[in-house]
């Protein structure tokens, strides 16, 4: 079991950047992959990005791609997400989740994730 808790969810400009991060508990966090959602008002619940157990290899959304970077450091449990450029379309709730599913193709779907923060609202306005 991983524990995820979320932060750095805010208010930003449109062409601004936030600085999202998941703090893990837990003693097997370099072996689970680790993604971040998104849901808006409305909207089903959506892959954003996702990053492998060793941090070797990445998936993003093509709507956020060359904007979104995700990174992780299994030395402190932690995983970010850096949002530049950001755009309206952008505000949502951003979860962290895990996923214990091993495979070469990166986990896609909110089925594929065990454990789920609380999410953190982003709010893009002028």
């Amino acid at each position: 079991q991983v524990q995820l808790v979320e932060s750095g969810g805010g208010l930003a400009q449109p062409g601004g950047s936030l600085r999202l991060s998941c703090a893990a508990s837990g003693r097997t966090f370099s072996s689970y992959a680790m993604g971040w959602f998104r849901q808006a008002p409305g909207k089903e619940r959506e892959l954003v990005v996702a990053i492998s157990g060793s941090g070797g290899r990445t998936y993003y959304a093509d709507s956020v791609k060359g904007r979104f970077t995700v990174s992780r450091d299994n030395a402190t449990k932690m995983v970010y997400l850096q949002m530049n450029s950001l755009k309206p379309e952008d505000a949502a709730v951003y979860y962290c989740a895990a996923s214990s599913r091993l495979g070469y193709v990166l986990p896609s779907r909110t089925d594929e994730y065990d454990n789920w923060g609380q999410g953190t609202q982003v709010t893009v306005s002028s």
